[in-house]
């Protein structure tokens, strides 16, 4: 497992990531307060706790950026500019329910 969030509420962030973002549950560890999602190739944990400060960035692979920031946008998800280098790459800061940072990448 390569990315950890910690978030205040799991089933809230669970409901989250899957209905917002896309993801699929993988496994729920009920009595220890966790959650192993997937989106493609990419995964994540959730653990209930007090979330940290500028953890690692996970990073989730969209066929459209901009797309996907109008979608957010539209539920009241709390997102950041689209940036892009021309050719190369657009990205998009999104944020959960607990300010932990993901960020959706569009290869050009």
């Amino acid at each position: 497992m390569g990315i950890w969030y910690r978030v205040r509420d799991l089933e809230a962030a669970r409901t989250f990531y899957c209905a917002k973002l896309g993801f699929d549950e993988a496994y729920v560890d009920d009595e220890d307060r966790w959650a192993r999602l997937t989106h493609g190739n990419t995964e994540v944990a959730l653990a209930e706790g007090d979330p940290v400060d500028e953890e690692a960035i996970l990073t989730v692979d969209v066929s459209d950026v901009k797309a996907e920031a109008e979608r957010l946008r539209r539920e009241g998800v709390q997102v950041g500019t689209v940036l892009e280098i021309p050719g190369t790459i657009r990205l998009l800061d999104v944020f959960d329910l607990d300010g932990n940072r993901l960020q959706l990448s569009e290869d050009l």
